[in-house]
């Protein structure tokens, strides 16, 4: 079929799961939850089964239907039954609260949501204000998409038709959902996993990174998928000594974190062999420390190598490589990615260590943000987009993440956007005036800290003004330290002196062991 445009037909699920089914693979091991084990032909059949039951529901090629469920068999399977129809998955992360959940479901549009009963509170909370909400199936119902027959093909997606959306704070301000197109997820597979890390079909992935984020999606779903390896799938919070043990007994041979479950893990009392199936790891969400790539080889025998990914490129587009990774070092490009640092006014930047902002471009870049058409223009300027990152290129070619050229946090690998934090603080009718900054901790991983000035005869209490956080806001989102000032230094203008609040502060940030890990941005 000749399509406008010079397209072609592709759809991903069919790509990630009936291709192999269709050159005799059908009986490998597709995907290991804690519940269940696929074989590739089961997945197919799981996938066209459910496919069958969301087109019963209504679900229309190109509409959205709205996850939030934990990484088990259902959340897998409708993931790329949606894409096998034509629809558009949209997972969405389990953290959130109801109410922040709610924006997301009605920003989307979508009229189908699907949950893990555990998250049925906050699935109801947020459809309940989300107008164009139809229907809600609950994985305790799961039937009601499984008794429906199974579709024999695949809609007749091109390459370019929309397959997925991720909703992120990223580069800039609010959650905002980044679109991607089905042959992103080829993409991404075929550049990193397969050219980079050397993904085989021997090959077992596990990610500390859930599937609602870029990175995990890409660890535990479409890396191995692309090439008939198998899926690890853990749905609890993935503790060091949890993750220890999912590797050790599912002989895991690619480990997949980021700097804040590594972190813990060397801090932690996990035998030095409970690794000893890995043969390679990967970390994003944040610049890896020195004393982690270290510790993760001298420890546990394992190399890890350090990338940066977004949200918006889908997965890792900078990365070490095996046998050469470099501390302090993101690495070098991707195949199938360029990239360039700018300065202020967007003039390149040639002469290595001289810090600016860092471009990339690569055919895996989000169409846009949905709705967003201004910040969609701020960020993709034609082939290239702004990452928001500060970097230096080094002499050896390799790249130095130096941290974020606007005020936006990533804790613990998850983008925290200050004002939002701000905004409940300044609900509390203790504070005055609150200003949350990113400030660094031994390992230089930033935290969100907050600087609160309270009402006249006022004291602010740290636990409680936590605790309220928490209340409304997704618990990676709470100031980890709250500090109690007369006055916030401000220029003659008004305007909050951010960066001497950090160095204000800077002392008083401790590690902390509950961040939930997470991508990067991926």
């Amino acid at each position: 079929m000749s399509i406008p445009g010079g397209t072609f037909p592709f759809n991903a699920a069919e790509y990630l799961v009936g291709r192999h089914v269709a050159s005799g693979d059908g009986a490998r091991t597709a995907v290991v939850s804690n519940t269940r084990t696929l074989t590739y032909s089961e997945l197919d059949q799981q996938v066209r089964t459910v496919a069958a039951g969301l087109r019963a529901l209504g679900v229309r090629p190109e509409e959205r239907v709205l996850m939030c469920m934990t990484d088990e068999i259902e959340l897998f399977t409708a993931i790329l039954a949606g894409m096998y129809l034509g629809a558009v998955a949209v997972p969405c992360s389990t953290m959130l609260t109801g109410g922040e959940l709610g924006r997301l479901i009605a920003d989307s549009r979508t009229r189908i949501v699907l949950g893990s009963t555990e998250f049925a509170e906050q699935v109801r909370a947020g459809v309940a204000v989300a107008p164009d909400v139809e229907t809600v199936v609950l994985t305790d119902e799961w039937h009601r998409l499984t008794g429906q027959g199974a579709l024999s093909t695949p809609y007749d997606t091109w390459a370019d038709s929309p397959a997925l959306w991720l909703y992120t704070s990223g580069t800039t301000g609010a959650p905002k959902a980044a679109m991607h197109r089905h042959t992103d997820i080829r993409f991404v597979a075929e550049n990193y996993a397969q050219r980079v890390l050397g993904i085989r079909p021997d090959d077992r992935c596990l990610s500390v990174a859930k599937l609602f984020f870029a990175y995990g999606i890409g660890n535990s779903m479409f890396f191995p998928l692309s090439v008939g390896a198998t899926a690890l799938l853990e749905s609890a919070r993935p503790t060091p000594a949890l993750m220890a043990e999912r590797a050790s007994t599912q002989n895991a041979t690619l480990l997949f974190g980021t700097p804040s479950f590594w972190g813990p893990l060397l801090a932690s009392d996990v035998p030095g062999d409970a690794f000893r199936t890995v043969r390679g790891g990967a970390s994003a969400g944040e610049a890896l420390p020195p004393r982690m790539l270290h510790g993760m080889r001298e420890r546990f025998g394992v190399e890890v190598l350090d990338g940066i990914g977004s949200t918006e490129m889908l997965h890792i587009f900078i990365s070490n490589r095996p046998g050469k990774a470099r501390p302090s070092s993101s690495g070098t490009p991707v195949p199938g990615y360029e990239v360039e640092i700018r300065d202020e006014s967007g003039a390149l930047i040639e002469t290595d260590g001289q810090p600016g902002e860092l471009y990339v471009r690569g055919d895996s870049a989000a169409t846009g943000y949905w709705c967003r058409a201004a910040t969609s223009r701020l960020v993709f300027l034609g082939e290239w987009m702004r990452t928001g990152d500060t970097y230096v290129r080094n002499a050896d070619g390799t790249y130095t993440c130096l941290g974020r050229f606007n005020d936006m946090i990533k804790a613990g690998g998850i983008w925290v956007t200050p004002s939002e934090v701000e905004d409940r603080l300044l609900e509390h009718p203790d504070v005055a005036e609150a200003v949350v900054v990113g400030v660094p901790d031994s390992d230089e991983l930033d935290k969100p800290v907050a600087c609160v000035v309270p009402m006249p005869g006022k004291h602010v209490d740290e636990a409680d003004l936590i605790r309220w956080c928490r209340e409304e806001l997704a618990s990676f989102k709470r100031p980890r330290v709250v500090v109690e000032l007369a006055e916030l230094p401000k220029t003659a203008t008004g305007k909050i002196r951010r960066n001497v609040l950090r160095d204000m502060v800077k002392a008083t940030s401790e590690p902390d062991p509950d961040t939930q890990p997470a991508e990067a941005a991926p």
